[in-house]
């Protein structure tokens, strides 16, 4: 049995990117920021430690992210890691690793929508933000 499951909660670290495909899909690129903080050891100060992820999201689920979300939103999100290489005009070979969204929740807001595939439902959500302290 395979799992290729991401989980995340973070913040977009600028508006979400909308492009139309020339085959009429929509797509929405988002750049989101995942915190971590701990407890140094030795010194017991705070640590902090930003990881930031490249995700794109495609039909229904992009026309809500670009619809509803911008710079600073708070966002639950469950996808699926895709790797993917490329040659430029140079014929240097890049690579790039990002998240295939598949489903969202609105976080930080008055009006929290959960949104799975292609389903839109209004959802009652209270979410706390965990620390882990080592």
């Amino acid at each position: 049995m395979d799992l290729n499951k991401v989980s995340l909660i973070g913040n977009l670290t600028a508006d979400p990117e909308a492009k139309a495909l020339s085959s009429g899909q929509n797509l929405a690129v988002l750049r989101l920021a995942t915190n971590y903080t701990w407890k140094d050891a030795q010194t017991k100060s705070k640590k902090n430690r930003a990881d930031f992820h490249r995700v794109v999201a495609w039909g229904s689920l992009a026309d809500i992210i670009n619809t509803y979300l911008k710079k600073g939103s708070k966002v639950y999100l469950e996808g699926r890691l895709q790797n993917r290489s490329w040659e430029d005009k140079d014929k240097n070979k890049h690579y790039m690793t990002e998240i295939v969204a598949s489903d969202l929740i609105m976080l930080g807001g008055s009006n929290k929508k959960m949104v799975k595939g292609d389903e839109t439902a209004k959802e009652d959500v209270d979410v706390e933000e965990i620390q882990v302290e080592e």
